[in-house]
């Protein structure tokens, strides 16, 4: 009896595909949940690994060319009032605030440092909020995924005691499907979760430098200007 319980137990598929196939719908709905938060996760997380990239990239040429001895005018006519780098709008916005500062005749507009300081911030906290844009989705699929895969377990494993008790038998035929399913759930949850959760953790670090770059600039940018307007 034992030699067949075993049989038929190997005769299952377990295979992924058959363990969603047999789930209940209500299982079946979490897996594909969890499913698309994954795919959602990795979706932000490669964009962002490539638009970090790009970000600091941007700002080492950025850098060289600042620091090149080219008067900033130049450098400011060069790039437009609408450049594509995030560095080069920050340095965008002061520099127009300071054109904005003169009066006709050449003298500048009370102020002026104030008011360059605050157009660059206004400048850091946009490309701070696009840098950032994703990252919470990422801080909610690694705190809940788990806890979704745990309640797809949950309903699956009450479901394989319901299965148990309508055919009045504990053999592996009966108990294995109901807990490989309910199991794969959480297998799911975890695999949406860990990847969130590192990535998270590393882009946002990886922002903050950015971010932080651009702060340290717009301090020196404005340290320069100050000079200018010393003078």
């Amino acid at each position: 009896m034992e030699a067949e319980t075993l049989a038929a137990a190997q005769a299952i598929d377990f295979s992924m595909w058959a363990l969603f196939a047999r789930a209940t719908l209500t299982v079946k709905i979490v897996m594909l949940m969890l499913i698309a938060a994954s795919v959602w996760s990795w979706a932000i997380i490669i964009d962002k690994l490539m638009s970090y990239r790009n970000a600091r990239r941007e700002a080492r040429r950025f850098d060289q060319a600042f620091w090149s001895g080219e008067p900033l005018d130049e450098l400011f006519d060069t790039l437009g009032p609408e450049p594509k780098g995030r560095s080069e709008r920050v340095f965008a916005a002061g520099m127009t605030e300071w054109r904005r500062s003169h009066r006709e005749d050449g003298a500048l507009i009370a102020n002026a440092q104030q008011r360059i300081d605050r157009s660059m911030d206004v400048a850091i906290q946009k490309e701070s909020e696009s840098l950032l844009k994703g990252l919470p989705v990422l801080a909610t699929v690694g705190s809940t995924a788990p806890f979704i895969g745990l309640f797809g377990t949950v309903f699956g494993i009450m479901n394989a005691f319901i299965e148990i008790a309508a055919q009045q038998n504990t053999s592996l035929v009966v108990v294995a499907p109901g807990i490989a399913e309910a199991l794969l759930a959480t297998g799911l949850g975890l695999m949406a979760a860990i990847p969130a959760v590192i990535f998270y953790n590393k882009l946002s670090a990886d922002a903050d430098r950015i971010i932080g770059g651009y702060e340290s600039f717009a301090d020196e940018f404005s340290t320069i200007l100050s000079r200018q307007l010393d003078a």
